[in-house]
């Protein structure tokens, strides 16, 4: 795992300077501490760099990136890891390739030849970001893995394209500019975001399982971005019929064994994070049977008993012999890190979870630890979310009666009356363009849907007169491919949406790769395996969730591994406490609030209305406020908090300046990259 950034100029006689490519490393230092890597193809216009996390190949000479190939007609800069790549290099090492380091990155360089890109990604296993400039093209490639697990930007202008693993890494080429979009910026107040984009101006993310291509034409770019794989469930009819649940159930366990076989493989310690839920325990137990020696366990723990999981994840440590830590976080903690956190994210975050992340791979990091296998992905392949299980029993069982759904539904509310206002709305709401795309709105974008007033509300009045034509249900709806949603079983259609919105702006940016990489530690979500994805979505709609109870399929492959308490109960979503429901956690939300939502700093960044955010605050604040409300506005106060900081950071500082004295900081300067390359 490392990050990754490099400059595509128009003109090709236009030098590359190769110590802002050394800024544009340093400034994601913490991506990769273990050395950084330039290269400029003189001539070409074209230059990488590369900050160094070693996993594979530990020799930091040898593995150094960014690679070129042996007839200098290839740069490559790669961020992530290739599972399986030692049959692939002994495949390749058969039919005459010959390897110059021990990195899984390299094969790329022997692939892309012999069998084009298209062919290169369809052999390719893993969570991966990568540039390849290919000279006999004149083409630079931005490639980002199947679900979106690593992120990849880009910023392309009249003089050239800027790339990097992070926004902070592409704005730290001065010619990128530096503000807000109105849209996006109403998008981040909401918490979905509309696929490939960022709440920057010109700032753009390459999509899951997509290819972007630059192609130097005339005096601009040929510019394709084309998918190269999706999430792709098959018709409905392919459901109908009997199936046998004795098939799907070893179907996962063979799939999810393998996954997980495949992450545990690395040159340095690999340990698994261990909530009390089904996803990272059917890890832990997996792994636990597959290692010689105990497995490190991490788990976090929240002073508040409502939300803490961790007496079921040391039962599963203790059924393991699993080595287990546990971190437990208070109101103070999880607020004291919240602006740090957002720094890394680059964008809002509706709950304080992603600061216990932070903190976590801190703790992991500070323990010695690089790497740690995850559950993330579950949820997402076996219909683990509450807001699955709403739109199954809505649009999915068309032979259930009204009376029967209804109580489904109610059992469904009060089991998750936790989490209503962010996991799930308090009242349906429809968006009309959303419901024409998809056949119904999705319950998991219902929530967030339902703050667009309040989001709007809480806007800079000019901003949001700009906005007044504006139909986030339609920005989000146009994003989605119709042709992986007709005819396809309901749901099905809600796990497509899912994966496409909340899935990758969510769980896989905030919830992962971003506080992962935070603190220089890797995360290999085994679920998110594309072969075990693959077949997960032939899985019958009934045998994901059954009787009521989620993740059936999942539940029974791990059964013989699975504490007796976690294997019986429902789905419990994983969330820090809000603050609108906790005294110490609001107190610790105030100060911050003091700071960046006071009357001259709202002013400062012409983002917000100061009025109305004091009056937000206040409704929060309020006996009066039912409880569903105060969730939902725990959500918008956090968002508002961060969108504040990001202009703090990413608007008002001066993040070329930012990343040059970090540089130097580092020593990382062009003429220590020629001396340690040679």
């Amino acid at each position: 795992m490392c990050g990754i950034a490099g400059i595509f100029y128009r003109e090709k006689n236009r030098p590359v300077n190769a110590q802002l490519l050394a800024n544009m490393a340093a400034i994601q230092h913490h991506r990769g501490p273990d050395g950084f890597g330039v290269e400029v193809m003189d001539g070409q216009g074209v230059g990488f760099s590369h900050a160094r996390l070693s996993i594979i190949d530990l020799n930091e000479n040898r593995a150094r990136q960014p690679f070129r190939s042996a007839d200098d007609s290839l740069l490559l800069a790669h961020n992530g890891e290739f599972y399986d790549y030692q049959r692939i290099r002994t495949d390749l090492t058969s039919r005459g390739a010959r390897f110059s380091t021990k990195s899984d990155s390299e094969i790329i360089l022997h692939l892309y030849p012999r069998f084009g890109l298209e062919e290169t990604l369809r052999r390719l296993r893993g969570e991966f970001a990568f540039a390849l400039y290919d000279e006999k093209e004149d083409a630079l490639h931005l490639v980002r893995d199947r679900f979106g697990i690593k992120p990849l930007y880009y910023h392309m202008s009249d003089t050239g394209v800027v790339f990097g693993s992070e926004i902070k890494v592409v704005m730290a080429h001065p010619d990128v500019p530096r503000r807000f979009n109105n849209e996006g910026l109403l998008h981040q107040l909401m918490q979905v975001m509309v696929p490939g984009t960022t709440p920057y101006e010109g700032i753009h993310q390459v999509k899951p399982g997509h290819i972007v291509t630059f192609k130097r034409q005339g005096l601009g770019y040929q510019v394709q971005d084309r998918p190269y794989w999706d999430f792709e469930f098959p018709e409905a009819d392919f459901h109908k019929g009997p199936k046998d649940e004795d098939e799907s159930i070893e179907a996962v366990r063979e799939g999810l064994t393998e996954a997980v076989r495949l992450r545990l493989e690395a040159d340095v310690p690999v340990g698994c994070y261990l909530s009390g839920g089904v996803d990272s325990c059917s890890i832990l137990g997996l792994s636990a049977a597959m290692r010689q020696n105990p497995v490190k366990a991490f788990t976090i723990g929240f002073t508040d008993k409502a939300y803490d999981e961790t007496p079921i994840a040391q039962e599963m440590a203790a059924a393991t012999g699993a080595d287990q830590d546990i971190l437990r976080l208070d109101a103070n903690q999880l607020y004291g890190h919240f602006e740090k956190t957002v720094w890394h994210a680059e964008r809002t975050i509706y709950n304080t979870l992603a600061v216990a992340k932070y903190l976590m791979s801190k703790h992991v990091h500070e323990a010695g630890y690089k790497v740690v296998v995850t559950g993330e992905g579950s949820d997402e392949l076996f219909a683990g979310y509450p807001s699955f299980r709403r739109d199954l029993f809505l649009h999915g069982l068309d032979d259930l009666e009204a009376s029967e759904r209804e109580r489904w539904q109610s059992m469904l509310g009060e089991s998750n009356a936790l989490f209503k206002g962010a996991m799930l709305a308090e009242e349906a709401h429809e968006d009309m363009y959303l419901t024409d795309r998809v056949g119904f709105t999705p319950s998991c974008l219902q929530p967030w849907l339902s703050c667009e007033d309040t989001a709007r509300g809480v806007l800079n009045q000019d901003r949001a007169a700009l906005l007044a034509d504006y139909k986030p249900g339609f920005a989000i709806a146009e994003k989605l491919d119709r042709t992986k949603l007709d005819g396809r079983h309901p749901l099905d259609r809600a796990q497509y949406v899912w994966s496409k919105t909340m899935l990758e702006g969510q769980i896989l940016t905030w919830g992962g790769d971003r506080v992962d990489m935070a603190n220089s530690m890797e995360a290999r979500p085994a679920f998110l395996d594309h072969h075990l994805a693959e077949m997960a979505t032939k899985i019958p709609p009934l045998h994901r969730i059954k009787d009521r109870k989620e993740k059936y399929v999942l539940k029974e492959a791990m059964k013989g591994l699975l504490p007796k308490t976690l294997y019986e109960r429902e789905k419990f979503a994983f969330m820090a406490p809000p603050a609108t429901i906790n005294k110490d956690k609001w107190n610790a939300m105030r100060a911050l609030a003091d700071e960046h939502l006071s009357e001259s700093a709202v002013a400062e960044s012409g983002l917000l209305d100061a009025a109305s955010v004091q009056g937000l605050i206040a409704e929060a604040e309020s006996d009066a406020t039912p409880r569903a409300r105060k969730v939902q506005l725990d959500a918008v106060i956090n968002h508002m908090l961060g969108v504040q900081m990001l202009y703090k950071h990413f608007v008002s500082t001066d993040v070329p300046a930012l990343a040059e004295a970090k540089a130097k900081e580092l020593g990382w300067t062009a003429d220590a990259n020629i001396k340690a390359a040679g």
